[in-house]
This record gives structure tokens, C-alpha cells and sequence, in this order.
């Protein structure tokens, strides 16, 4: 689900509000029972916790009025860092134990994009401008080094995480987490969280679906061999039996034949799934692009790529479909939940936590999508990698791709 999804459904629910705070409330004392259980302590035990969300779940934590949230300009009811009692929430841990809240940057930028900025900190670098993009369900970018730093929020749904693709799946055993497609045969091999080796046609790697970093690889993939074009159509002229249509007459292609994984079935990439990971990877690329106007660069000189499933994204196949604009590979990073280890910090060092409030109050929040050329921006970042921008860093591999044409 998106944010706006839950604070529409606290609004317009008598008892919404209070179910979505209960449910938190429930996770939370859930993972302290869990995780304290796993090193042989209570969850009593436990005295001080940092948690960081992004706004919309921030709210809902705190049981606060969201309907400010759900219209512009998008104003959260609280914005500076506190610290609660964990027993006045009823977080099940010590009872006097202390809640850290970080601070909400603005809108949709919530204490989740604070706790990156302080696990990164490109607010100490010189002069290169490093753009970090934490991927989840809203998307959140900064950009800049320490004379001025920017940030966004890009409404980039669940795709890329899993949710609205037809076999996605959140990261777990049986995931396909990499994949590759030969350009001359177009099979396809892959490799399943939970499984060193890779497997392929008549290899049973116990695939059930496929996450993140494998929806990113599924895509560049499927461009690359030529099987579907820079705008996202499938080729149906090639001849391979892993072409073809599904149920409702629309363009499939199979990742993993039935036999072959642990679901009994064929596990597929379709056209709406190509199509919700356009519509992700351009809102991206879009709030990228308006930070790099607004900070008067053309050139980005690093790239960090964070989230949940961050540190397994393949950086190649994330320029190749235009995740971000062109940066040198080399320059290009992937760190996994930045945000847990600022979280980590945070919880450790009380002078983290004074430089998230300092951090949170001196970045300059741009709202990019109110911009007057986002949507003509929005429908130009639609296309592999995009219609209209230059990636020389990847050229190469574009000019192998058969029939791409800028």
C-alpha cells in the first residue's frame, strides 16, 4: 500500500485511525519479543528504542489527526524530534523505557530520510555532489553535499518492492533476487534468496516469486535481449516459447516454467508489470532530475542507492532502466537500510540524535511535483532508460541492445 492509502483510510474510517496505530503497536511489541527472545532476554529488558517511519506511519504511531497529511500542502501535525514513554503508547518493554522520535523533515519526508541523512551524512562532504535515493513505497531523495543539501519525496508505490507485480513477493527464501536473460537463446537463469547457486531450465531452484532487486534485474533484462523496447512493449515477433500471451491475451514472459518451481506454476513477468515499474522508476528519475535543476547541477558525481533491499540491487541494472540519471559506475553505491543504521546511531548517541534535529531544520525541502514541467518530465522518464537524456556511462550496453534507438 502507498501512504496516501493509509491516511485516506484513517480519514474516512470512524475507527481507521485507531486500527492502523493498533496494528503498529502490535508489530512493534511482536519484533521486541522476538528479537529479545533470539539473545535470551525479555522484551521487559529493553530501556530505550529509536524508531523511524516515514511520515504517514509517523502519524499513525502517534494516533495523530492525519488530515492534514492528506491534502495540501501536505503539513504534518508534529515535525520536531521528542522523545515517549514507552508505556504511554503501550509498547510492551521496560516500563520506564524511552521512546526516540526523529524529526520530520516536511510532508511526505518523514524521520526515515532524517536517519539516512545521518547514516550518510553528505552534508560533511566538500565539494561532490552525491544524490541518494532510498527506495520504498514513497520514494525519498537527497541531493547535495555540505554547502546546501535538497530533498524530495516521489510517490513511487509498491513495485519495486514487491506489491502489484503479479509474482512479487517481499525479500524471502524463494525470492528471485537476481537474474540474467542470454541474448541470443533468451533463457533465462536466476539465483533464489536462501540459494547460492543459480538455476535455469530444467534446474528446480524453488522459486516462488521474485522481490526487489530481481524485479529491477527482471526488467533491465527483458530490455536488454531485446524483448521488450525502450517504451516498454513486448516484441512478439521473437521466437522463443517463454514469449507468448497470458490468460487475458497479454504479453508474458516466463521467468521459471512450472516444473521447475516450488508454486506449481509458471512464474512470469507481464505487461503490467513492466508498466508499474515504468511508472516507479520515472516518479524516481523525475525528483532526481528537478533536485539537480533546483541545485544548478547538470552532473551528479555519486550515486547511493538505499532501502530495505538496497544493498542487493544491481547498480548496472538500475541505470539501464533509468532509476537515476547517468553517474559514473564506479560511483555508484548500493548500502541497504541506511535508515536502520541511522536508527542504529541514533539509538547509541545522543549527539546523532541532536544532529538529526540540526540536520531535519537545515535541509531545503522541494516539492517537485507541483513543478509546471513534472508531468511532461514524468512521461519522458516513462521511457528505457529515458527518451530524451544522455547516459554515456552506459552507452556501451545500450548499443547491444538489438533495435533500441534513442
Amino acid at each position: 500500500e502507498d501512504v496516501l492509502s493509509r491516511i485516506t483510510y484513517a480519514m474516512m474510517n470512524e475507527d481507521g485511525r485507531d486500527k492502523l496505530h493498533d496494528a503498529i503497536i502490535e508489530g512493534i511489541n511482536t519484533l521486541a519479543a522476538r528479537m529479545t527472545e533470539k539473545v535470551g532476554l525479555k522484551a521487559e529488558d529493553v530501556m530505550e528504542i529509536t524508531l523511524v517511519f516515514n511520515t504517514a506511519m509517523h502519524h499513525c504511531l502517534l494516533n495523530l489527526e492525519p488530515k492534514y497529511m492528506g491534502r495540501s500542502p501536505f503539513a504534518p501535525a508534529i515535525s520536531a524530534p521528542f522523545d515517549v514513554k514507552a508505556r504511554d503508547l503501550g509498547i510492551n518493554i521496560g516500563k520506564s523505557a524511552n521512546i526516540h522520535i526523529l524529526p520530520v523533515e516536511a510532508g511526505f519526508v518523514g524521520p526515515d530520510n532524517v536517519s539516512v541523512l545521518i547514516a550518510e551524512e553528505p552534508y560533511k562532504q566538500d565539494e561532490e555532489v552525491r544524490l541518494i535515493i532510498d527506495i520504498g513505497t514513497n520514494g525519498e531523495i537527497d541531493l547535495g553535499n555540505k554547502n546546501k543539501l535538497l530533498s524530495t519525496s516521489c510517490a513511487t508505490g509498491p513495485a519495486l518492492e514487491g506489491a502489484q507485480i503479479k509474482f512479487g513477493m517481499r525479500a524471502a527464501p524463494g525470492a528471485i533476487e537476481k537474474l540474467r536473460i542470454d541474448p541470443e537463446t533468451l533463457e533465462c537463469s536466476y539465483k533464489v534468496i536462501g540459494d547460492e547457486n543459480w538455476h535455469g531450465r530444467g534446474s528446480k531452484g524453488n522459486a516462488k516469486g521474485i522481490c526487489g532487486s530481481g524485479i529491477i534485474d527482471m526488467v533491465a533484462e527483458v530490455f536488454k535481449a531485446g524483448i521488450i523496447n525502450k517504451t516498454g512493449r513486448f516484441n512478439m515477433k521473437l521466437d522463443s516459447e517463454r514469449i507468448r500471451k497470458d490468460e487475458n491475451g497479454k504479453p508474458e514472459y516466463v521467468m521459471v516454467f512450472a516444473d521447475d518451481s516450488s508454486i506449481g506454476k509458471d512464474i512470469t513477468v507481464t505487461q503490467g508489470d513492466i508498466r508499474a515499474v515504468q511508472l516507479a522508476k520515472s516518479a524516481l528519475y523525475v525528483g532526481a532530475k528537478m533536485l539537480m535543476r533546483h541545485l544548478g547541477v547538470e552532473k551528479i558525481d555519486r550515486v547511493t542507492l538505499a532501502g530495505a533491499f538496497g544493498s542487493f540491487i544491481d547498480k548496472e541494472s538500475s541505470m539501464v532502466i533509468g532509476l537515476f540519471p547517468d553517474c559514473d559506475l564506479d560511483n555508484v553505491a548500493a548500502v541497504g537500510n541506511a535508515a536502520g543504521d541511522g536508527a542504529q546511531a541514533a539509538l547509541l548517541d545522543k549527539n546523532k540524535r541532536i544532529e538529526a534535529r540540526d540536520v531535519a531544520a537545515s535541509v531545503q525541502f522541494v516539492e517537485t511535483a507541483v513543478e509546471s514541467d513534472f508531468q511532461e518530465r514524468f512521461a519522458e522518464a516513462m521511457a528505457f532508460p529515458h527518451s530524451v537524456d544522455e547516459f554515456p556511462s552506459i552507452q556501451h550496453i545500450l548499443d547491444k541492445i538489438p533495435g533500441y534507438k534513442k
